[in-house]
């Protein structure tokens, strides 16, 4: 697929089709209608499930829940790049389909009664329910569909341009029946990923500017309405008593609370007190260390807070030091396989995380996509074709992230390390390492939460004994996400996230389209050609085995650019709550499922 975005019709070109929509749709009026649909295989739930099997229909509604963000907000929008988005926006709105989070990729009808697709996947079309209402009472429309897409495609974040770049038009074939096209047939997720957009209402935002972040409250369509917002501190949200979908299958037993509330602290560390004091409701934890030592006092003792690790079947992804190769210094694959060297993820784990974590060594971590083992020949049949732009590795290599015994004394790497940095170029000068030009290696570390310091500081000790300086710079979210933005950084952490059925997303995260376009998730600058077609391999899978296949090929390309310098994972939600919330017997495996959860008197 070329990937290039081809703009949604005109208006007038759109006036046209409405007029000719009643024979389009006659024509493909013997489609059959279906509930839901899958990515790969069939659907789990039949047309009249009553639930899905991980939500409590009895459960009650009522009470609050209140929890902690950190930093600032400045923008209710959060389909745009300007501005700060609040936490929870996506109580307000609802999309055409809803996710099974018990199913690698499954969606069933929520603003949509029933859908049709052809059997190539060039098209689908959504019916939308008569009694679909936006939270002012007007209703949801076809015309509101295509208005979302037309939008963001052009005053939304770049994101949207490559996600949905596939879209050839969106037609309104009635008032209530909406068309997608597509240019390619051999995208499979893209019916699936339209289904999932949260759709806008198109009278609200018609005298309003879309681009531009606001603290106005906007219209939505969710089962959430915002009650109060305290600019920059707190942002309440109110369970609609006149929410249309509330006994829809998709919706029974969940959105249980009144009230969603989110109240912003300076830091995780002044958050965790603020939740031992009672001060909000629930709060998910990160760091290994203050689960281990930071859970503790007479409300624990006493049975007041609850603690849980729940397992889950998520795909970790990768987090790691990510490396800016628009950079001169990170351009060589050999320096950045070096800074890998340095990083001792073994006393790290030791002595920072109470040995709580795996080393990640796949960008799939923790599912069937990451490869561990030497490639079969079903995957080489698909690298072959690209031998002579991949590592030599990538053939006859298992990739494992360097390890060491855990002592602090990782000398063997660092030898390693630096043969790998003179042979590109650097050599030791009085205990400097510098270039041909006499350049010291000196770079900065990017950092938005604190917590990451203590990580970081050993590493930058590791790199002083090749000769390298580095040093820490903590900023705050908003001057951090806008740096991002630009890809104004040598080094920070992030992370990848990946779901069980990855598709469009990796463009946004390694793909050359993506490399230079302002706000996207290449915050690596790959544009790597061998790479762009393993991505668009993989978009195009046909099945479950071929997407798995194609997912470990483009594994393996990643893994030994060594882009990345691996951190580490957990496959498990480590939570905790007072002891006034429930939650169902059987938790998703692919979501935490908060909205499940319920207030007990």
């Amino acid at each position: 697929m070329s990937g290039k975005v081809s703009y949604f019709t005109s208006t007038l070109r759109t006036a046209l089709l409405l007029l000719l929509g009643s024979m389009s749709f006659v024509t493909h009026a013997a489609t059959a209608s279906q509930h839901g649909i899958a990515m790969h295989g069939s659907l789990k739930y039949p047309a009249d499930f009553s639930h899905f099997d991980y939500t409590n229909p009895d459960a009650p509604k009522g009470g609050q829940l209140r929890e902690a963000a950190i930093g600032t907000f400045d923008s209710l929008n959060p389909f745009i790049i300007k501005g700060t988005v609040a936490e929870g926006t996506g109580l307000l709105y609802d999309s055409l389909l809803a996710r099974a989070y018990d199913e690698p990729f499954s969606l069933y009808g929520l603003l949509a009664k029933q859908l049709r697709v052809a059997e190539d996947r060039s098209w689908i079309e959504f019916d939308i329910r008569s009694e679909a209402r936006f939270s002012d009472g007007k209703p949801v429309r076809a015309q509101d569909v295509v208005f979302t897409f037309e939008t963001l495609l052009d005053k939304g974040s770049p994101f949207f341009k490559s996600y949905y770049g596939d879209i050839k038009q969106v037609t309104a074939l009635s008032e209530r029946s909406v068309r997608f096209e597509f240019n390619a047939t051999i995208n499979r997720e893209l019916p699936l990923i339209v289904g999932e957009v949260p759709i806008l209402p198109q009278h609200y935002w018609a005298d309003r500017d879309f681009s531009t972040p606001s603290l106005e409250i906007p219209t939505g369509s969710g089962p959430y309405r915002i009650a109060r917002i305290d600019p920059g501190r707190t942002v309440v949200y109110e369970r609609r008593g006149d929410y249309w979908g509330t006994d829809l299958p998709v919706n029974r037993g969940r959105h249980n609370f009144d009230i969603r509330q989110y109240d912003y602290y300076r830091d995780s560390t002044v958050a965790l007190e603020a939740f031992k004091a009672g001060e909000y409701d629930f709060r998910a934890e990160y760091s290994s260390k203050a689960w281990a030592t930071g859970y503790t006092g007479a409300p624990f003792e006493d049975g007041r807070i609850l603690k849980e690790e729940i397992e889950h079947g998520n795909p970790r992804g990768m987090q790691g030091f990510v490396m800016n190769t628009r950079r001169d210094l990170f351009a060589d694959a050999r320096v950045r396989q070096a800074l890998t060297l340095a990083f001792d993820f073994e006393w790290t784990n030791r002595n920072l995380f109470y040995g709580a974590y795996t080393r990640s060594n796949s960008y799939f971590s923790n599912s069937d996509m990451a490869a561990t083992e030497l490639p079969t020949k079903a995957e080489l049949d698909i690298l072959e074709p690209l031998r002579d732009q991949l590592p030599a590795e990538v053939f006859t290599q298992v990739y494992q992230a360097p390890s060491t015994d855990g002592s602090g004394r990782n000398r063997q790497q660092l030898r390693q390390a630096l043969r790998l940095l003179q042979q590109a170029g650097w050599r030791l000068d009085n205990g400097r390492l510098v270039n041909s030009q006499g350049t010291p290696f000196h770079f900065e570390i990017l950092l938005v939460q604190k917590e990451f310091e203590r990580v970081a500081s050993p590493f930058i000790r590791n790199l002083e004994r090749l000769g390298i300086s580095a040093d820490i710079r903590i900023v705050d979210v908003s001057q951090y996400i806008n740096r991002l933005r630009q890809f104004d950084f040598d080094m920070v952490v992030s992370s990848f996230g990946q779901s069980s059925s990855p598709g469009n997303e990796q463009r946004d995260y390694w793909h050359s389209q993506s490399a230079d376009r302002v706000g996207s998730r290449n915050l690596i600058g790959i544009s790597n050609p061998a790479i762009d077609q393993l991505v668009e391999l993989l978009i195009a899978a046909p099945d479950r085995e071929q997407l798995v296949l194609r997912a470990r090929a483009l594994d393996r390309a990643l893994q030994w650019n060594h882009y990345i310098i691996p951190h580490y994972h957990i496959s498990a939600w480590r939570i905790a709550y007072w002891n006034r919330y429930r939650h169902p017997e059987i938790s998703p495996t692919h979501d935490l499922g908060l909205d499940t959860w319920w207030a007990t008197p």
